[in-house]
């Protein structure tokens, strides 16, 4: 297992890893286009896994998907950080962008494709789904 960290813009708000990713994809819901202006890079972490230091605030909305996303960001400089979904209790969306080496995380696949622009630039290499994937499920202890 590796350790990763990163932060906002401003460095207001610190993170550490301490677990790999469950997953990691490039989101082109619109949400995520009206956050970023783009696709968003992701990676999907326990909750448990995650260590903030500095503040975030949150907003609250209901994505296409009909789950309730809470997404954090700094209060500071607005750089968004997490993101949890009620379709995913117990897991965090990171920002990839907001990792001090976003070079360690690599998307496998482009989610909510079907909403993606005529002009987005998707990876033909990693696996398109035009929706929501199914959610990861955290792995079973080796018996």
């Amino acid at each position: 297992m590796s350790e990763r960290t990163g932060g906002c813009l401003c460095g207001q708000v610190r993170f550490r890893l301490t677990a790999e990713p469950l997953a990691s994809r490039i989101c082109w819901c619109r949400d995520c286009q009206h956050i970023a202006g783009n696709g968003t890079v992701n990676a999907i972490f326990p909750a448990s896994a995650i260590e903030i230091t500095g503040g975030t605030s949150a907003f609250v909305s209901t994505a296409e998907s009909g789950n309730q996303v809470t997404r954090r960001f700094c209060p500071q400089c607005g750089c968004h950080l997490f993101a949890d979904s009620s379709g995913r209790p117990g897991f965090s969306v990171v920002r990839v962008g907001t990792l001090d080496d976003p070079s360690s995380i690599k998307p496998s696949v482009n989610m909510w494709s079907a909403s993606a622009p005529s002009w987005a630039c998707l990876d033909a290499s990693i696996q398109a789904v035009e929706r929501q994937p199914v959610p990861p499920q955290p792995a079973k202890p080796a018996s």
